[in-house]
């Protein structure tokens, strides 16, 4: 059931700002100069997960100058709720992966289920090497076993977060910075 203008203006209002848009674009660039020194010569796929990684994957892109591919696929668990439980798949990548490098690019490493599914599918399609890129790691102990991203933006405690392309209930993806639920919403 989609929330109402007041419902999410409050949320808004009461949210916690964690990493404000100067910090978010610092971790962005690092990122990119990261990936570039690792991947700069390889010709890759660069996979965006949506619907959460449109945000940082564009953002990401426009700071790599050197050539790629770009795709997408869209794996979700949490299709529109704050929790979830089984991945699904909407839609796989039409670009073949095989023999190829792989980038794949989301918005958060939380427990990693869904990162551990992407990239165990990218590897059954064929990569030669396959290397994950998230805004946001999640700091907790619930973190599927082995699950790490290669390139991480900035760390977060372990509560709700959302803004630059994560989101509360479909909301608020939009926000610059990254923010959590104030303690009214919680």
């Amino acid at each position: 059931m989609p929330l109402s203008h007041d419902e999410v203006r409050s949320i808004r209002e009461n949210a916690v700002c964690l990493h404000g848009p100067e910090a978010v674009h610092r971790a962005l660039d690092r990122m990119a100069e990261a990936i570039t020194e690792e991947l700069g010569e390889s010709l890759p796929v660069v996979l965006c997960v949506l619907t959460g990684g449109i945000i940082p994957t564009g953002h990401i892109l426009t700071r790599l100058s050197f050539p790629l591919e770009t795709d997408y696929l869209h794996a979700s668990r949490y299709r529109g709720e704050t929790s979830g439980e089984d991945v699904h798949w909407l839609s796989k990548p039409g670009t073949s992966l095989e023999g190829r490098t792989v980038l794949v690019i989301d918005d958060i490493l939380d427990e990693g289920h869904t990162l551990a599914q992407v990239l165990e599918y990218c590897s059954d399609a064929g990569a030669s090497r396959v290397y994950s890129a998230v805004l946001i790691e999640k700091q907790h102990d619930r973190r599927v076993p082995g699950v790490v991203a290669d390139f991480t933006g900035l760390q977060v405690e372990d509560r709700y977060v959302f803004g630059f392309g994560m989101d509360y209930r479909n909301y608020l993806r939009n926000l610059n910075g990254i923010y959590a639920l104030g303690e009214s919403a919680a």
